[in-house]
């Protein structure tokens, strides 16, 4: 959210998440407010290096251009610093002298040349040859061109570059060369005279602009290298374009107003599988370590400051081995130990309770959108008022409509999820099944906790926490107005209660905090819903096999908006490329002219023969990936880098097991009658480039298990010092038997077995040990293998 935004007076205002200058994420329109609250959550991975993660925040204006009011700006070395804590960060003013991206490829020469009276003098060669990742202009590649100084107390020698067109990564090749200094016996004046001493002041500036053309020219960046730095030698480097001195600095800074944000950056660096065999094999036997406490995955939540950070990527390692169901079940046997009353099962923020809130978020995205998307789109695009608290009613409301209106949306949802447990995933049924029973026999003479110990989770933590915030689980683009999130609100509510009602004797309408809920559920026939949520969870809770129904239903994976080339049909201006709303499930990939329209193209999966990149000079243009199959390939323009990333990842996920995929493809269109990468004339020509490799993830769950495991270890790293604690914790334990009285270091610790613990502890020091020596073994050789230059 953001606070005290100028200008002072009621506008609407939306905010966007840039990588440097690249837009990858824009936020909802909040109307009429000076300190909009957004609410929105974004995850994605980070494609390609970047020097800034940038927030701006804008005016939204319907006639003329959206007006940017400030930003806040944070370097990526300084991102650790903010990561996983909510700070207030005070808008900075938008200047276009401090806005850039990209990089610059110079080679920089000293010569010494003997002139013709026989006088030495010192000339500089700079051999500018390409530049990279420049950002776009307008939203179109931009017409680069730049200039090339010599820079001096006395002196600015400038020379340009050609402009070229429509390109983010122009090749300019272009060789300048500059007097330096001439020998003291040289007395004839002229304008390129310096003093030898001088050299030290002297220094190469590198701007980058925008042709204009008719407008005025943009600012993109520029580099600065002392002269001094070279000497007698030569070298070449990239060099990352800096922001102006003066750029960014202005006396009006706390005028702008403030951005919080929850920032949570993580940055690992993945080495080859065989390096993870050790730590992995460890992880994923400890379902089978007794006690479950002593297990490394367990150790692992009881080291970390938040469980959540350990959760994550322990869930997606064990799901990704078909281990998390076994693991699951024994802390939840952990944890319903300390469990002394029925009602409170499952209650609480346990590395049990967690584990599954992730495992469903995971594998039930599918389960989720087929159950409640339909619902959600109608109450969130023709919202019908639902308030029934009297102190909220607006004038003119009447609280009787609303009361239906409430009902009927209510009514909805619940059929839907109750008719759902068919396309429930196998997973959630497996592990619903081992906590129905292990509740069972913890409580043996409650016959109801079997069914409390089902519906904590799948009504009180998955539909009811998707109803409250669809955007979360990507059942809607944008966190819904303040109205509907009223409404959906409401809704959860009465989805918690109704999901309890299967596993109490008899509803209390009294305990209910709000006395305008409690009127509301006295509508309700209790034995009615009762015995829905019953057979509702029976069927979840079950593992006997689904109809084939089920199973054949294709998995929607991905959508949105991009745009693709023509199929050959025009080769003239800019109506080639046209917007189309994609689709991808597990069984085509389609394109359609809008949203909920019937697809214009299709194109089944199992034809897809490879997804690949496209290169930017093709059309120039970025962003850009092809989809060959058994016609023409389909080039497609994502809107950003992210997008552009996850669509081809999800694209190779899901086709990675075709048969008749290729091993070589064409990296650029064909135009003209030619490949533009190997100039071959016949399209039929295979591909010149080897294609990459095939994506290590699961079709439907996205997970990496090399990288998880890669995480793992940064966090035992992290929090070494708590697992030496805990090693001494266990020692103490096996040393004095006696009863402890007194608090201690280790009080927080679940140490059930010494033995057992410190025997995981020594196994995981020491494969943490050998990670250690392997990672700076590679960050030696990377280090060594790095050319000097300020990038």
């Amino acid at each position: 959210d953001a606070k005290h935004l100028v200008p002072n007076k009621m506008r609407d205002f939306f905010c966007t998440i840039n990588l440097d200058q690249e837009e990858v994420f824009r936020t909802q329109v909040v109307e009429k407010s000076l300190s909009p609250y957004f609410g929105e959550e974004f995850y994605f991975e980070i494609p390609r290096t970047f020097q800034w993660l940038s927030f701006y925040i804008y005016d939204k204006s319907v006639l003329q251009k959206d007006l940017r009011i400030g930003k806040v700006s944070i370097k990526k070395e300084d991102l650790c610093n903010y990561t996983g804590k909510e700070n207030w960060f005070m808008l900075q003013p938008v200047d276009s002298n401090s806005e850039v991206q990209g990089k610059v490829h110079l080679e920089l020469k000293l010569n010494e040349l003997i002139t013709d009276n026989g006088s030495v003098c010192q000339q500089l060669v700079v051999h500018i040859k390409e530049c990279h990742g420049l950002p776009l202009i307008n939203g179109q590649n931009c017409d680069p061109y730049a200039t090339v100084s010599l820079v001096g107390p006395s002196r600015n020698d400038q020379k340009k570059t050609k402009v070229k067109k429509k390109t983010s990564n122009p090749q300019f090749n272009e060789t300048f060369y500059f007097e330096v200094t001439r020998s003291s016996s040289y007395t004839k004046k002229s304008q390129f005279q310096v003093e030898e001493e001088d050299i030290e002041k002297l220094e190469v500036r590198v701007d980058l602009w925008n042709n204009g053309n008719l407008v005025q020219d943009i600012f993109l960046g520029e580099i600065k290298v002392p002269v001094k730095v070279l000497r007698n030698d030569s070298f070449q480097a990239w060099y990352l374009l800096q922001p102006r001195e003066n750029g960014n600095k202005s006396s009006k800074t706390d005028d702008l107003g403030s951005l919080r944000l929850n920032i949570c950056y993580t940055e690992d660096c993945v080495l080859p599988s065989e390096y993870y065999s050790s730590l992995r094999n460890l992880l994923l036997k400890s379902s089978d370590v007794q006690p479950i406490s002593a297990s490394a995955a367990y150790i692992l939540s009881e080291v970390c400051r938040d469980k959540c950070d350990a959760v994550l990527p322990l869930v997606r390692l064990l799901l990704h081995h078909h281990k998390l169901v076994p693991f699951v079940a024994a802390v939840a046997e952990l944890d319903l130990r300390d469990t002394q009353e029925a009602n409170t099962i499952f209650r609480g923020n346990s590395l049990a309770t967690r584990c599954v809130d992730e495992m469903m978020k995971i594998v039930g995205k599918h389960y989720l959108k087929v159950t409640l998307k339909p619902v959600i789109d109608e109450i969130c695009e023709s919202p019908k008022p639902c308030e029934i608290d009297p102190i909220k009613l607006r004038e003119g409301d009447n609280v009787e409509i609303n009361m239906e209106n409430l009902r009927y949306y209510v009514d909805k949802v619940f059929r839907e999820i109750v008719r759902s447990s068919i396309s429930c995933p196998t997973l959630m049924c497996d592990v619903f099944y081992s906590l129905r029973h292990l509740a069972a026999k913890r409580f043996p003479n409650d016959p109801h906790v079997q069914y409390s110990a089902v519906s904590s989770f799948v009504f009180l933590r998955f539909f009811a926490v998707a109803v409250v915030s669809p955007h979360t689980f990507h059942l809607r683009p944008h966190h819904p107005d303040a109205q509907t999130s009223r409404t959906l609100t409401l809704i959860s509510k009465a989805i918690q209660t109704l999901g309890s009602w299967g596993s109490l004797t008899k509803s209390k309408l009294s305990s209910f905090k709000e006395t305008f809920m409690c009127e509301f559920f006295k509508t309700f026939q209790e034995e009615q819903f009762t015995e829905s949520v019953k057979k509702f969870l029976d069927d979840v809770s079950s593992t006997e096999s689904k109809e084939p129904s089920g199973v054949s239903e294709p998995v929607h994976l991905k959508e949105g908006e991009m745009y693709k080339r023509a199929q050959g049909r025009t080769r003239i201006g800019k109506k080639n490329f046209k917007k189309r709303w994609f689709c991808l499930t597990s069984r085509e990939f389609t394109y359609h002219k809008q949203q909920d329209k019937e697809p214009i193209f299709t194109i089944p999966i199992k034809n897809i023969l490879a997804v690949e990149k496209l290169d930017e000079n093709s059309f120039n243009k970025k962003n850009m990936f092809q989809v060959l199959h058994g016609e023409k390939p389909l080039y497609i323009q994502a809107n950003n880098c992210v997008e552009a990333s996850e669509w081809i990842e999800a694209l190779c996920r899901v086709t990675r097991c075709n048969q008749r995929r290729l091993s070589f493809y064409h990296p650029s269109a064909f135009l003209n009658g030619s490949w533009l990468c190997c100039k071959a004339t016949a399209e039929s020509t295979e591909g010149c480039a080897r294609c990459t490799a095939d994506v290590p993830a699961d079709t439907q769950i996205e997970i990496d298990g090399d990288r998880e495991t890669e995480r793992i270890y940064s966090l035992f790293t992290i929090n070494r010092s708590k697992l030496q604690k805990l090693e001494e914790a266990c020692g103490s334990i096996a040393v004095y038997q006696g009863p402890r009285k007194e608090p201690d270091d280790y009080s927080n610790f679940t140490i059930e077995d010494s033995v057992a613990t410190f025997h995981t502890l020594q196994q995981i020091i020491d494969i943490i040990e050998k990670l250690d020596e392997s990672h700076e073994k590679y960050q030696k050789k990377r280090s060594s293998s790095a050319k000097y230059g300020s990038e």
